[in-house]
């Protein structure tokens, strides 16, 4: 394996991408996401099912005929049953929508909190204590702002299927294979475009720590490459599961669940992927050394050392041989 990293340099940087993954905790970081995920669904619905009892509310003849079609659809003896559970919901619009607003701040908070988070350790990034206020404005302000580079997103590649149908239509090519496969193939670009925008707008702006934009560009490439192939996989996924009617029930719900999970560790892996590459890299900082510790010693001993006894012996040797030739010349 260390020599097929040697010969390969794209394999040594998917390698390392896998290494700072596992030890930055992506796993972990993507179950959070997905919880988050999975938890925002509930108060969106309420909030959907808000809407839907307004719309209602001031449409008596929408209400009529939706009531007409559950009895329709609906065993006898159960018609009438929905039907006071549409008119209870009706009256509980306000609640419901309030509550699935404040549900909704909630979890949504809760999602780009452990987001950020997760995209700052992909990086390497020091994690720093920060201020609760400050921290949840701009969480706050970050989950508005990805909201709507993601409706953008999806808006702008359904108007290019919806207008180029319509532009096919017009000009008479709408039966010709060739014009409408032209038409797909726009249409992916368009969304691969979208994509790209919103995944460099992630991998550079969300995390907690300053990223350069130009560090990003190849990760927001493949992150908006592998998000296309994820949504057609998961289109797939939804057309299979949906023809039984115990598919219909639960298939979407494990669905979306596997989905958010993929494409959380995903993202998280494209980080990191972005993060390793060379022209990224930086060398950690050497640590600083240790502070030096004064410690005076003070030995007691009786008598001399060895040496300087052996220094002592010696001197008094020279002296008495000096004395020795002094009286020998005084003779």
């Amino acid at each position: 394996m260390t020599r097929q990293r040697r010969a390969r340099p794209w394999l040594d940087h998917l390698a390392r991408a896998g290494e700072a993954f596992t030890e930055r905790y992506g796993n972990h970081y993507a179950a959070a996401i997905t919880y988050f995920s999975v938890l925002s669904l509930f108060p969106l619905l309420m909030i959907a099912f808000a809407i839907a009892g307004f719309v209602l509310a001031g449409n008596d003849a929408l209400l009529t005929e939706m009531k007409h079609g559950i009895t329709d659809a609906v065993p006898s003896g159960l018609g009438e049953t929905i039907t006071d559970v549409v008119d209870e919901a009706i009256k509980s619009r306000s609640t419901v929508g309030i509550l699935g607003l404040l549900a909704a701040l909630y979890s949504g908070l809760g999602w780009m909190s452990n987001l950020r988070d997760a995209l700052t350790a992909q990086w390497g990034l020091e994690h720093k204590q920060r201020p609760f206020l400050s921290t949840t404005i701009k969480d706050l302000l970050a989950l508005l702002g990805l909201g709507l580079a993601l409706a953008v997103s999806f808006g702008l590649s359904a108007a290019g299927g919806g207008l180029g149908s319509w532009l096919l239509g017009l000009v008479g090519l709408d039966d010709d294979a060739w014009a409408v496969f032209l038409l797909r193939v726009a249409t992916i670009v368009l969304s691969l475009v979208a994509n790209w925008l919103v995944f460099l707008w992630v991998l550079s702006r969300l995390p907690r720590e300053k990223v350069g934009v130009r560090s990003a560009v190849r990760g927001a490439a493949a992150a908006s490459v592998g998000f296309e192939l994820l949504k057609q996989v998961f289109a797939v996924y939804l057309a299979s599961v949906t023809s039984s009617p115990s598919g219909q029930l639960f298939g979407p719900i494990i669905g979306l669940l596997v989905f958010a999970n993929l494409v959380s560790r995903f993202l998280l892996f494209i980080t990191a992927w972005t993060a390793t590459a060379r022209e990224n890299f930086v060398a950690p900082i050497p640590p600083p050394p240790p502070p030096a510790v004064i410690s005076p010693r003070m030995v007691v001993q009786k008598g001399p050392t060895p040496g300087a006894a052996a220094g002592l012996l010696g001197a008094g040797a020279l002296l008495g041989l000096l004395l020795r030739g002094r009286k020998r010349r005084s003779d």
